[in-house]
């Protein structure tokens, strides 16, 4: 399967995910070249960017979990690279 760059965008909402959250990204630390925490604290919300390397399905096996947490939205790209 032919492996492709991505980026997800994921907004935290509800901190009591985060160490979920923390475990899929250790679970799939493979896929995971580059990741950025930034507290929006007048928001009350925490967006965190990930650059990502890896075929399509270990890349939607990352986010595809990350999305059902509660509290925690995620938004994919994917391209050929």
């Amino acid at each position: 399967m032919e492996r492709r760059i991505g980026a997800a965008l994921i907004l935290v909402e509800n901190r009591g995910s985060v160490e979920k959250l923390n475990q899929l990204f250790s679970a799939h630390s493979s896929v995971i070249v580059a990741r950025q925490g930034i507290p929006l604290q007048q928001r009350g919300v925490s967006v965190i960017s990930l650059v990502l390397d890896g075929t399509s399905d270990e890349i939607s096996a990352l986010t595809g979990p990350v999305g059902k947490l509660d509290g925690v939205q995620v938004k994919t790209l994917m391209m050929k690279g």
